[in-house]
């Protein structure tokens, strides 16, 4: 029951820092309405992230000091330690929902398959090599680092999961 209490509170703290967020995001897109200025529009089309490999190398937060292999194939994903005080531990394949937030920007929420509670929760900026990860489970889940794309998915209209 603990471990639901903390989900839950996770959900509810994601869910309004993203109100916040979108909150703000309105007021600046209103002010500075711009023809030179494109924004992606706003969806839920789920990405398929099918053969996309990324290293997470956490330098802030909980995870500092250890670097994650995170392997994506059709709906599922297995992180790996490779490299810092994680190295060894055994973690096991999760579910996941993609979701693209922006120019280059992807929502990535891991889920366990059993229960659907969220696992771990991914904000990745593919352009300036950022990764924001909040894991539930503890006072201070939050961690941030750079990616390094091993290998390329190809998106495309048949891989967008709904």
């Amino acid at each position: 029951m603990f471990a639901t209490k903390r989900v839950r509170r996770a959900a509810i703290g994601l869910a309004a820092a993203l109100l916040c967020g979108g909150a703000a995001v309105a007021a600046t897109s209103a002010a500075s309405a711009s023809p030179a200025h494109h924004n992606p529009p706003v969806s839920l089309n789920r990405l398929n992230l099918t053969g996309f490999v990324v290293n997470a190398k956490y330098t802030l937060g909980a995870n500092t000091g250890n670097t994650f292999q995170q392997v994506y194939a059709n709906g599922t994903v297995l992180g790996t330690p490779i490299a810092g005080p994680n190295v060894g531990v055994k973690f096991p394949t999760e579910d996941y929902v993609a979701l693209p937030i922006g120019n280059d920007q992807v929502y990535i929420t891991w889920l366990d398959p059993k229960t659907y509670a969220i696992v771990d929760v991914f904000v990745m900026n593919l352009q300036t090599h950022t990764v924001y990860d909040y894991a539930p489970g503890s006072a201070k889940p939050e961690s941030a680092g750079y990616i390094t794309v091993v290998k390329w998915w190809k998106p495309a209209l048949s891989q967008v999961r709904t």
